[in-house]
C-alpha cells in the first residue's frame, strides 16, 4: 500500500464532482504533476433476485442497512447503538487484510490507536483504509473478509 499521498484540496475535488453532476459526463479525470484525481458517477447497482411474494412497497420501507445487519451479529444482540461501533462509510467490499494471504490489520483483542487502519473497503477499484475513530481494544469483528458491505453497516466494535 502506498502511504506517501499528496495533499489533496477538498475544494478542488468538490469542484470536479460538481462539474460531473452539472454535465452529462459519467467520469472525469484531472492530472497535474504527481496529483491525479478521478471522479466517477456510478450507475445504481441492480441485483437480480429470485421472485418473491413480497410487495415492492414493503421492500422499499425496510429498515436501514445498519439496523438490519446489526441484529444478527451474535446472539441477536443489537449493536447499532454501541458507543464503540465502527460502521462502513461507503458501499463496497470489506477486506480485513492489506492483500490476499496477508495478516489481518486487526483481530479481536487488538489494542488500536486513533487513526490506525482497521480494515479496507474497496469501492470502484479504490482501496479505502478505514481508520479507528478512537483508541481502544477491538472486541468484535462483525464482517467476514471480502464481504460486501453497505453504507452504515456495522464493521467492528472498539471498547
Amino acid at each position: 500500500m502506498k502511504t506517501n499521498k499528496p495533499n489533496i484540496d477538498p475544494a478542488l475535488v468538490r469542484e470536479i464532482a460538481n462539474l460531473l453532476s452539472e454535465s452529462d459526463l459519467t467520469e472525469i479525470e484531472v492530472q497535474h504533476e504527481d496529483l491525479r484525481i478521478r471522479v466517477v458517477r456510478a450507475a445504481p447497482t441492480v441485483y437480480a433476485a429470485a421472485p418473491v411474494a413480497v410487495a415492492p412497497a414493503a421492500v422499499a420501507h425496510a429498515p436501514a442497512p445498519a439496523a438490519a445487519a446489526a441484529a444478527p451479529a451474535s446472539g441477536g444482540e443489537d449493536v447499532s447503538k454501541h458507543p464503540g461501533l465502527v460502521t462502513s462509510p461507503m458501499v463496497g467490499t470489506a477486506y480485513l487484510g492489506p492483500e490476499p494471504g496477508a495478516k489481518n490489520f486487526v483481530e479481536v483483542g487488538t489494542v488500536v490507536k486513533e487513526g490506525q487502519t482497521l480494515l479496507i473497503v474497496e469501492a470502484m477499484k479504490t482501496m479505502n483504509a478505514i481508520p479507528a475513530p478512537r483508541a481502544g481494544t477491538v472486541t468484535r469483528i462483525l464482517v467476514e473478509n471480502a464481504q460486501p458491505v453497505e453504507y452504515g453497516e456495522p464493521l467492528l466494535i472498539i471498547e
